[in-house]
């Protein structure tokens, strides 16, 4: 299947922008964005997901988007602008007042949520509106944005039991903690950060050795671990590293 020359190139038709958070939302917030795109044909944008609930403002709407458990395809066309929350994996649920997985993979009104949305989509005016709305501090959703923290920042760990040992606690018991607050299973994180780090290492030009890699990632063999990166980013990794 040939590429759409325009996925290689997508700086020419895209424009993506990120800013921290004030300090006193950096609990619950990861970051904000923007992008822009002009398309004259649609484009068929791939999205690989991350552990993050975002709300975005568009247009006409709000939303809030779970995490998703998989790549998705998101049309772009015409000349237009979406404006992102990316909360912390782990912080979301004291926003939401229910298991963060009863929204993966879902998308939904903001006001199904939110009161009082903001008129201009400007980080200042989101940002009065967060404080507007900030729930009770609630130290098991901060326990889970600390052990997604752990996981991002230490390579070596590839499995749960070992994640579970470090917290002192059981795979069970981080099973219903990341189901109830994070949307995903901590298996599913894991490994969403150690492919992150195998595209990183395309990106560099890098040889891999994809058989010892898998191994190295804790895969049984090399087969799982191409099904695993192929669900997660929508291509085999020997055409996902064709973009570098």
């Amino acid at each position: 299947m040939s590429r759409d020359p325009r996925e290689l190139a997508w700086q020419k038709f895209q424009s993506h922008t990120f800013t921290e958070p004030a300090p006193d939302l950096a609990p619950y917030v990861a970051r904000y964005w923007m992008v822009e795109w002009d398309y004259e044909e649609p484009y068929r944008q791939l999205i690989v997901p991350y552990p993050n609930v975002h709300l975005t403002f568009h247009t006409d709407s709000a939303n809030l988007n779970g995490v998703s458990s998989g790549h998705v395809f998101q049309v772009l066309d015409g000349r237009k602008s979406v404006f992102g929350v990316a909360f912390r994996p782990g912080m979301f649920r004291p926003f939401l007042g229910r298991a963060v997985s009863t929204i993966t993979d879902r998308v939904i009104p903001a006001a199904e949520v939110f009161t009082g949305m903001p008129v201009r989509y400007a980080v200042a005016e989101v940002e009065d509106f967060l404080r507007a709305n900030l729930p009770e501090p609630d130290p098991k959703a901060e326990l889970a944005a600390q052990v997604v923290e752990r996981i991002t920042t230490a390579p070596e760990i590839v499995r749960v039991d070992v994640l579970a040992k470090e917290f002192d606690t059981t795979v069970r018991q981080l099973q219903r903690l990341f189901a109830e607050h994070v949307g995903v299973g901590p298996k599913w994180v894991i490994r969403r950060y150690r492919l992150h780090e195998v595209t990183e290492q395309m990106a560099a030009g890098s040889k891999i050795d994809w058989a010892c890699l898998a191994a190295d990632l804790g895969y049984a063999d090399q087969a799982h671990f191409t099904r695993d990166f192929t669900r997660m980013f929508g291509e085999t990794p020997t055409r996902y590293a064709e973009r570098y």
